[in-house]
């Protein structure tokens, strides 16, 4: 099975059809909180994305925005829940990463939902670690925010 990860917008077909699972998937977990999160989460701030494809079929997606000068915000992480445990996810944060770089970053955050255990464990198996919440999610319990330098 051959995995390629593509470079794109959030205009992009095959990122908007994945991203709407995604939020189908957090509609659920996020429960109440889930129209607090979703603001956040709007593809017209979002200007760098990618798309995973296995053997053709788009299987995952993630994107990058600029947070300041210097960082990079990791967003919209997501495989399909068929695809997961084969290490799509780790592939697209490593050319999200590589991305950032190229756009002068010197570091990536992210925020997740401490009712998200399976992206806590890959961004720390990615090498990021806990900060404090930043931005809009500063206070917010059910908010996990990790760092990278890059």
């Amino acid at each position: 099975m051959t995995t390629t990860i593509l470079r794109t917008t959030s205009t992009d077909f095959d990122f908007k059809k994945l991203v709407k699972q995604l939020d189908k998937e957090l509609a659920i977990s996020d429960g109440e909180d889930h129209a607090f999160y979703d603001q956040f989460n709007q593809l017209d701030s979002i200007k760098f994305t990618v798309v995973a494809y296995l053997n053709g079929v788009p299987v995952g997606c993630g994107a990058i925005k600029h947070f300041s000068e210097k960082s990079m915000e990791v967003k919209r992480m997501f495989v399909l829940l068929s695809q997961r445990g084969k290490g799509i996810a780790s592939q697209m944060l490593n050319n999200l990463e590589a991305w950032a770089k190229e756009l002068g970053a010197e570091n990536c955050i992210l925020e997740t939902g401490i009712h998200q255990p399976e992206a806590i464990s890959l961004y720390k198996k990615c090498g990021y670690i806990i900060t404090e919440n930043y931005g809009q999610y500063a206070g917010i319990e059910t908010s996990i925010c990790f760092k990278k330098l890059l």
